[in-house]
């Protein structure tokens, strides 16, 4: 089961609201994908939501998108920043990448601000979204997946 943005957003919104929040914090993230033999592939990636979606945009032939038109599942881990504080905790979100080839809907993508070179543009259906942080002197670990309620466990 799958979910896209809004439908978790509307499901989870403080959640939706964190993980947006420590998305935009910083532009580039990191990208896991599977090799075609497998292993783990992980490389930066600047992020977008936009409409509703969690948007994944890619040059051309980049490694990364042809690991996903192979195999599309992902996880993507928001940049921690500096130090060691990683306010808002750390967060990542996991699922499956789904291309999009309609020109419509890659045109209100770019919009006027966008690239107007060729790019690969994926859109994540979500699967899980994770959020670590800390609680006092316990260490919070929120999981929300499709159809089930958000999960909270603390640990010492």
């Amino acid at each position: 089961m799958s979910s896209n943005w809004e439908a978790f957003a509307a499901a989870e919104p403080a959640l939706a609201k964190t993980v947006e929040d420590r998305f935009g914090a910083f532009t580039h993230h990191v990208l896991a994908t599977l090799r075609k033999d497998g292993s783990p592939r992980t490389t930066g990636l600047e992020v977008r939501f936009l409409a509703g979606e969690l948007w994944l945009g890619m040059m051309p032939n980049s490694l990364k998108a042809l690991d996903l038109r192979r195999d599309p599942r992902f996880a993507l881990q928001a940049n921690p920043g500096p130090g060691t504080e990683m306010g808002g905790g750390d967060v990542r979100v996991s699922g499956r990448a789904v291309e999009v080839h309609d020109p419509e809907v890659i045109a209100r993508y770019v919009g006027d601000d966008g690239p107007q070179e060729p790019f690969h543009l994926f859109r994540a259906e979500l699967t899980e979204v994770v959020r670590t942080s800390v609680d006092g002197d316990q260490l919070a670990i929120q999981t929300w997946q499709p159809g089930r309620r958000l999960r909270t466990v603390h640990r010492q």
